[in-house]
């Protein structure tokens, strides 16, 4: 590396890959503490599962509103980004349909307290949902488009109905022991397949 290449460098350039991957280890055990102890959990849990230091976490994150919303964006982020993968690795479009649906519910089931966290600010919770949308409407758009040329599944399912009542099976799954919605949600998958 010559002087010139020196100069154009970044002094900060490893300082920030270090933030970056300390912020996703803190993302990943909030979202893990969250599922487990609730979006109140103390703050001192989210920094031993992260295996950092309090002044870590308030570095990145200086209130839990902020905390909460990044977690949730990360969350998103993950299941958007999970579809377009597994259609490449699935054995049909109709498993990676399934395998995506597995996670959707994951997510709608153990992050239900971040989105009633949110609900009390409106105008916050409303960017936040038009994010859910704008980021997993397409691809589950892109699995059932999927499923449907492959002639597993009817076609013309709309994306956003799907979603809804995956949720609306979803609703009180986090707080009754005997409601199973994973069972009721694949009941719906599995009738979206056309007879053989």
């Amino acid at each position: 590396m010559n002087d010139r290449d020196r100069s154009t460098e970044s002094p900060d350039g490893p300082k920030r890959k270090d933030a970056r991957r300390n912020q996703q280890t803190l993302l990943d055990a909030a979202a893990t503490v969250f599922a487990t102890s609730g979006v109140e959990a103390p703050v001192r849990d989210i920094a031993a599962k992260a295996g950092v230091g309090m002044g870590t976490v308030y570095r990145h994150f200086p209130t839990r509103a902020d905390l909460v919303i990044a977690v949730f964006r990360h969350q998103v982020d993950a299941c958007a980004e999970a579809g377009p993968a597994l259609l490449t690795t699935s054995p049909t479009p109709h498993a990676a349909l399934e395998r995506w649906v597995d996670l959707f519910v994951d997510f709608l089931v153990t992050k239900h307290g971040l989105a009633g966290a949110l609900q009390t600010d409106n105008a916050g919770f409303e960017t936040l949902h038009a994010y859910f949308l704008d980021r997993l409407l397409p691809v589950c758009t892109q699995l059932l488009d999927a499923a449907a040329a492959s002639g597993e599944i009817h076609s013309g399912l709309d994306a956003y109905q799907f979603m809804r009542g995956i949720g609306n099976l979803c609703i009180g799954a986090d707080s009754d022991p005997r409601y199973d919605a994973r069972r009721l949600v694949a009941l719906l998958v599995a009738g979206l397949r056309r007879p053989c």
